[in-house]
C-alpha cells in the first residue's frame, strides 16, 4: 500500500501552481462555489436577523438552526441523487450538471418562498420554505462536490477545492451583507428575492462547465427476490420512521435543541411541565452535555440500523444495501487494515478548530463591542480566511495532498498561540488582529487540506455517496467535543482562584487592560486574572487535543498512505 518515491516530490513547479488557479475549470469552481454557499447563510445566520427585527423571540429564531440540519444528514439522499436522472435534461448536460441546475433553481425557488412569507403571519411556512431551501442547497453540494471530484486529475484537487472556498467565502459575505443592506431600503421581501435572482451566476457556471465523465452507478441486485408489495410498504415506512427518529435524535443534541422532542411528546401527553424540566435540564451547561451526546450518538446507531438489510432478504433491503452500505464497504475493501485509521483520522483533523464554539463570548469578555467583534470577523477575518484558502490551493498544487494534510494538522491547532496571547493582554485591538489573522489562515490551510484529501479518497463509482459520508460525519465528534467549551473555561477559572491546576497561568495576567473580564469574573465570582487564566487554559488544551491529528498525519506521511493511489481508473468523458 506504499505510494511510490514519486509521490514526495514536488507536484509541479511554483510558478505552476500559481497560474493553475487562472484556468478555466477552477474560475468555473469559483462560480459554483458561490452557489453553493448563498443558501446556507440565508437560511441560518441573516434569516435570524430579519425574524427578531419582525419581533420575533430568540426561542423562536433558536428553532430555524434545525433547518440547517440538512448539510449534516445529506449521506442519508447522496445515493439516490447518484442514481436518478433528471429527465431531458440529463442527455444534454450530463447526470451532475443536469442536477445542479435543477437543485440552484430549487434553491431559487426556495428563496422566493421565503421572500413571499410574512414571518409574522405564515411562521410554521416561512419554517417549510427554508427547510426546503436548506436541503436543496445540501443536495446541490452532494452534485457539486461530486463534479469537481471527477473533472480534474488529483493533482488539481488543491486547486479546485481552493477556488470552491473562495466562491463559498463570497457567497457568504453577500449573502450577511447584501440582504442587510437592502432590507433597510426595499424591505426583507425584496431583499430575498434579489438574492434569488444572483443565484443565476451558478446556472451560467453549470452551462459553461464541461459535461464530466461519463456517470454509471453500480446496479443494485435484486434477483431471486420475489415481491411483496404490501410487505415492501411496510418496511419502507419503518426505515423512513426510524431514519425520522434518528434524525430527531441527532438534531437535538447537536444543536442542544429541546423543541422538537418537548413538540413530539407532547402528543403523547407529557405535562408541559415535564416538559419544561426536560427543556431545562437538556439545555444547561451543567446537565445538558450528558443528554445531547447520548441522543447524538443514539440518533447516529439508528441512523445507521436503518440502511441494514434485514436478516431476511427483501427488495428494500437490498436496495439500502447496495445504495448505502456498499459505498462504505467499497472503502473498507480498498483500504483494508487502514480505512478505519482514515475515517478516524477524518473525524479527529479538526477537532481542535470546532472546539472553538465560544470565540464571541471570549471576545465580548474581553471587553470588546459586537460591533468591533462582526466587522473584524465579517470583514477582515473572512479576508483572512480567502488568503488562507489561496495558500492552501498552492500548497497542495506545489506539493501534494498528504504533505499539506500534515501541513495542516500542525498549524491548525499551533494558530491558538494567538488567542493565549490575547487571553493575557486583554483588551487589544492589534493583538485581536493577529490571533484572528493566525487561526483563520491556519483554519483555511487544514480545512482545504482535509477537502482535498478527503477528494482523494472516493472510489469513481461511488463519488457522491462516499465523499458526502465523508462531509457529514468530520464535524460531528467536534460538535460533541465543541459542548464542553464553555464548562472547561469556567472550570478552570474557579481552579485558578481556587489554587488548582491553572492557578499557574495568573501570573500571565499582570498586564490585563482594564475593560478585560470585568463583567464574565463577576458573574463567575473569580478575579478577572482567575478568568484569564480560564481562557489560556482552555486554548493551551485546544492545542493538545490537536496532537493526535498531528500524530496520525505524520504516521500517514511516514507509510505514505494516500488516497489517490488506489483509485480505480477513472471513467471516461460522456
Amino acid at each position: 500500500m506504499n505510494a511510490s518515491d514519486a509521490k514526495d516530490k514536488p507536484k509541479i513547479s511554483a510558478l505552476a501552481a500559481l497560474l493553475a488557479f487562472f484556468r478555466p475549470k477552477p474560475l468555473l469552481m469559483l462560480a459554483l462555489g458561490y452557489a453553493s454557499g448563498m443558501p446556507f447563510l440565508l437560511v441560518n445566520d441573516t434569516l435570524s436577523a430579519w425574524l427578531r427585527v419582525e419581533g420575533l423571540s430568540l426561542q423562536v429564531i433558536g428553532f430555524f438552526v434545525l433547518v440547517t440540519f440538512s448539510y449534516t444528514l445529506k449521506f442519508m439522499w447522496a445515493p439516490l441523487l447518484d442514481r436518478l436522472n433528471v429527465p431531458w435534461l440529463n442527455d444534454r448536460l450530463g447526470h451532475r450538471r443536469a442536477w445542479m441546475l435543477v437543485l440552484q433553481a430549487a434553491v431559487a425557488l426556495g428563496l422566493l418562498g421565503i421572500a413571499a412569507t410574512n414571518p409574522t403571519v405564515n411562521l410554521g411556512q416561512m419554517a417549510a420554505f427554508a427547510a426546503l431551501t436548506a436541503f436543496f442547497g445540501a443536495s446541490q453540494d452532494i452534485v457539486m462536490d461530486a463534479w469537481r471530484i471527477e473533472s480534474v486529475e488529483p493533482e488539481l484537487q488543491g486547486i479546485m477545492t481552493a477556488a470552491y472556498q473562495w466562491g463559498y467565502r463570497i457567497a457568504m459575505m453577500v449573502a450577511g451583507a447584501v440582504p442587510l443592506i437592502l432590507s433597510s431600503r426595499i424591505g426583507w421581501p425584496l431583499a430575498y428575492a434579489t438574492m434569488a435572482l444572483m443565484m443565476i451566476i451558478g446556472w451560467i457556471a453549470v452551462l459553461l462547465a464541461p459535461r464530466g465523465p461519463a456517470h454509471h452507478p453500480r446496479p443494485i441486485h435484486y434477483e431471486g427476490l420475489a415481491v411483496r408489495p404490501a410487505l415492501e410498504v411496510m418496511e419502507w415506512i419503518g426505515r423512513a420512521l426510524l431514519i425520522l427518529i434518528a434524525a430527531l435524535a441527532m438534531g437535538s443534541g447537536l444543536t442542544a435543541n429541546a423543541d422538537l422532542i418537548n413538540g413530539l411528546i407532547g402528543h403523547i401527553g407529557v405535562s408541559l411541565d415535564a416538559q419544561a424540566a426536560f427543556k431545562a435540564a437538556f439545555t444547561s451547561k451543567q446537565t445538558g452535555p450528558f443528554l445531547q451526546i447520548p441522543f447524538t450518538l443514539v440518533g447516529l446507531a439508528l441512523m445507521m440500523g436503518a440502511c441494514l438489510p434485514l436478516p431476511w432478504p427483501t427488495r428494500p433491503g437490498a436496495y439500502f444495501k447496495g445504495a448505502f452500505i456498499e459505498p462504505l464497504a467499497d472503502f473498507f475493501r480498498r483500504y483494508k487494515d487502514w480505512a478505519g485509521f482514515i475515517f478516524a483520522l477524518i473525524c479527529l483533523y479538526r477537532i481542535s478548530e470546532f472546539t472553538l464554539s465560544i470565540m464571541n463570548p471570549f471576545y465580548v469578555d474581553l471587553g470588546f463591542s459586537l460591533d468591533v467583534v462582526g466587522e473584524m470577523r465579517k470583514g477582515f477575518g473572512v479576508l483572512m480566511l480567502v488568503i488562507g484558502v489561496g495558500i492552501a490551493g498552492w500548497l497542495i498544487a506545489r506539493f501534494g495532498v498528504r504533505k499539506s494534510l500534515l501541513i495542516g494538522a500542525i498549524v491548525g491547532p499551533f494558530s491558538h498561540i494567538g488567542f493565549m496571547w490575547l487571553a493575557c493582554a486583554g483588551h487589544s485591538l492589534p493583538i485581536f488582529a493577529v490571533a484572528l489573522a493566525m487561526d483563520n489562515i491556519a483554519a483555511s490551510i487544514a480545512g482545504t487540506a482535509l477537502i482535498a484529501y478527503m477528494s482523494t479518497l472516493v472510489s469513481p463509482q461511488y463519488t457522491a455517496p462516499q465523499y458526502a459520508i465523508f462531509s457529514s460525519f468530520y464535524a460531528i465528534l467536534g460538535k460533541l467535543v465543541a459542548s464542553q467549551s464553555g464548562r472547561i473555561v469556567e472550570g478552570s477559572a474557579k481552579a485558578a482562584d481556587a489554587g488548582g491546576f491553572s492557578a499557574i497561568f495568573k501570573g500571565l495576567m499582570g498586564h490585563l487592560h482594564a475593560d478585560s473580564y470585568t463583567v464574565a469574573s463577576a458573574k463567575l465570582a473569580v478575579t478577572p486574572a482567575a478568568m484569564g487564566a480560564g481562557y489560556f487554559a482552555f486554548f493551551a488544551y485546544t492545542i493538545v487535543i490537536g496532537f493526535v491529528a498531528i500524530a496520525m498525519c505524520i504516521w500517514l506521511h511516514i507509510r505514505r498512505v494516500e488516497g489517490s493511489e488506489l483509485k480505480a481508473e477513472q471513467p471516461q468523458p460522456e
